[in-house]
């Protein structure tokens, strides 16, 4: 299920029209930028939003649900930890080059998961 999830995550990443920040990019704005950390937090939030909208979407029409709430609380301001908590999780898996948005969505669905 964690496979189908993290295909589900590069598909839209590949298939969206914005090009999506890589973990090296990231990390590079937040050391780089003045107010380089609080551009990322805005952005794995809204990454984090993006990620359970397509989801959403994609039950919707008839994919099975890989991302389920269950009533827990989902806020803006848990994106960042549920980031870095992943990335230390599996640190060996994610390379520079992977994007945020895989690293997030796999997250959100190992932390909700259904």
């Amino acid at each position: 299920m964690r496979d189908a999830a993290a295909l589900f995550a590069l598909c839209a990443a590949v298939t969206s029209t914005a090009q999506a920040m890589t973990i090296r990019e990231m990390r590079a704005l937040e050391k780089t930028e003045k107010l380089g950390s609080t551009y990322t937090d805005y952005y794995l939030v809204g990454v984090m939003e993006g990620a359970v909208e397509a989801h959403n979407q994609a039950v919707r029409q008839g994919a099975s649900p890989s991302i389920c709430l269950n009533g827990r609380k989902l806020e803006p301001h848990m994106a960042k930890g549920l980031y870095t908590t992943e990335l230390k999780r599996n640190a060996d898996v994610y390379e520079a080059d992977f994007p945020v948005q895989l690293v997030l969505t796999n997250a959100l669905t190992t932390v909700y998961a259904c």
